[in-house]
């Protein structure tokens, strides 16, 4: 939060009626403390000493063990348990979630406390109104709910629309028929199981004419194939899902879909070529279901990705976006604390080689890959004349002096395993993708380098630091060659070594 201050909210979070389940006393020892309105949840374990959950915290609330009887007494007093084990309190949002042995008797309960906090909307209000639809991540716990109840609210009753919630588990508007009234004048449809959400969200769609529709936890294929249908349909939108951060979710095959999905695309030669990259790439497969996404990092604290399409390409060239990072003051101001930029995974673009020196490979042949790949470079005498060194690998390895001299220039030294037309194709590639910036395929070259000096030479190869989905890439260019591979380090300078065949 801005500045350590304090922002203070309207909260309403009915916590008389979860402390009225609760064994008596239970009820009493919590009653005695003065910081309930950091309460997060009541743990109540068979033959353990019941606990109260607080921010960085624990309180054993009785020195006397869980007992059947505690458990039934709870039971007793709150709505009936459902496919996925949760039930409710009626007119409020706490959660009751049990747990079973496998005879399917009871004998855990977490009592979750829900809390309506009115004002969250404004951090991402501006996102919300314009009709966008917006896809909500972060952990549990962070506030993901809270803030689509909000959502949810506002649109209903600041912006008078017609919004129905789908509510799994009753999560957003909370137990029993009558809705909380932290949805405000929005109408919600309660999905019977988890596994029904998908139809309940088509349902709502053909059923009720909604222009808004809110979406707690997207989790399954077939709830992102209907989130999809919905936003064909020209409904905005509103949905949270796990995960932390955007490139979790490009990397997610169940929920990649949501942001454009991912395809493996083959490329002809001639377009390889011209952007210097494998002809194996990853492209997005489809327009985003949401327009944006919102990364919650706290109630007051959130990083926005306005361009959701944008990102995923950017994301699939190798390259880190940072999105816009906001805070909500004391004041319930919003802050941009961080603006949103595009920042390269590697260092700026070289200039491209325009003078070539050829050491130990074939003068003729450079010269004809040169012409395949459009002209535009010359072949010196003199490596003082030249941009750039084209040499062997096996020469690389032992260093020589002309080599030594090349790098002490500052000269860039590119190195092929033979002395083939094709590879020195792919050596000029290599030189275009590093002048035009394009981590991704010099990262690949660098995995094919390593893969044929492994074959070659029997012994492990280090590449350079690279972000998660980069890495990805390289583990399948080892496997494409049938050679092991695998992550090593710590971010953000890990990186992957290339094994030989047989190695692990």
């Amino acid at each position: 939060m801005a500045g350590g201050a304090t922002t203070v909210r309207p909260t309403t979070d009915d916590l008389d009626a979860l402390l009225a389940v609760l064994p008596p006393r239970l009820a009493e020892r919590l009653r005695a403390q003065e910081s309930n309105a950091d309460l997060l949840e009541i743990v109540l374990d068979l033959g353990r000493r019941p606990e109260a959950r607080y921010p960085g915290r624990d309180l054993v609330l009785d020195d006397v063990d869980v007992g059947e009887d505690d458990l039934a007494h709870v039971v007793a007093r709150v709505g009936e348990f459902g496919a996925d084990n949760r039930a409710g309190i009626a007119r409020t949002l706490h959660r009751i979630s049990c747990m079973r042995n496998r005879k399917r008797r009871i004998v855990g309960l977490t009592c979750r406390v829900g809390r309506a906090v009115y004002g969250t909307i404004r951090i991402i209000e501006d996102l919300v109104a314009d009709g966008r639809s917006i896809l909500l991540l972060g952990r549990p716990g962070v506030g993901k709910t809270t803030l689509l109840r909000e959502v949810a609210r506002f649109l209903a009753d600041e912006r008078s629309q017609r919004v129905i919630v789908v509510d799994t588990s009753n999560e957003i508007a909370g137990d029993a028929d009558i809705p909380h009234p932290g949805i405000g004048t929005a109408r919600r449809m309660q999905v019977p199981t988890p596994s029904q959400q998908h139809e309940v969200m088509i349902e709502a769609v053909e059923n009720h004419m909604p222009e808004v529709i809110v979406i707690d936890e997207i989790g399954t294929e077939l709830e992102a194939a209907a989130a999809r249908t919905i936003a064909e349909r020209g409904v905005q939108l509103v949905a949270t899902a796990h995960g932390n951060s955007l490139e979790n979710l490009v990397m997610n095959p169940t929920l990649s879909d949501l942001v454009g999905g991912v395809q493996s695309v083959i490329l002809g030669d001639e377009e390889a070529r011209r952007r210097g990259s494998q002809k194996a790439i990853q492209e997005r497969r489809a327009p985003p279901t949401f327009d944006g996404l919102v990364e919650i990092h706290a109630f007051s604290r959130v990083a926005v990705h306005r361009d959701v399409a944008r990102v995923v390409d950017a994301l699939l060239r190798g390259r880190a976006v940072q999105p816009e990072v906001r805070e909500l003051d004391a004041t319930e101001g919003v802050r941009v604390v961080e603006p949103a930029a595009d920042v390269a995974t590697e260092a700026p673009p070289a200039p491209m080689p325009r003078r070539l020196f050829a050491f130990g490979v074939s003068r003729p042949r450079l010269g004809q890959a040169i012409r395949q790949a459009g002209g535009g470079l010359e072949i010196v005498d003199d490596v003082r004349d030249a941009d750039a060194v084209v040499t062997l690998r096996s020469l690389q390895r032992r260093r020589p002096q002309p080599l030594r001299d090349a790098v002490a220039r500052g000269l860039p030294v590119y190195a092929v395993q033979g002395n083939s037309a094709a590879q020195l194709e792919q050596c000029l590639g290599a030189m275009r993708a590093r002048s035009a910036g394009d981590p991704v395929a010099t990262a690949l070259r660098e995995a094919e380098d390593a893969v044929e000096s492994v074959l070659a030479g029997d012994a492990p190869v280090d590449l350079g630091p690279q972000r998660s989905y980069v890495r990805r890439l390289q583990h399948q260019v080892a496997q494409r060659h049938h050679l092991a591979s695998r992550s090593v380090g710590l971010e953000p300078r890990r990186f992957v070594r290339i094994l030989p065949a047989g190695r692990r």
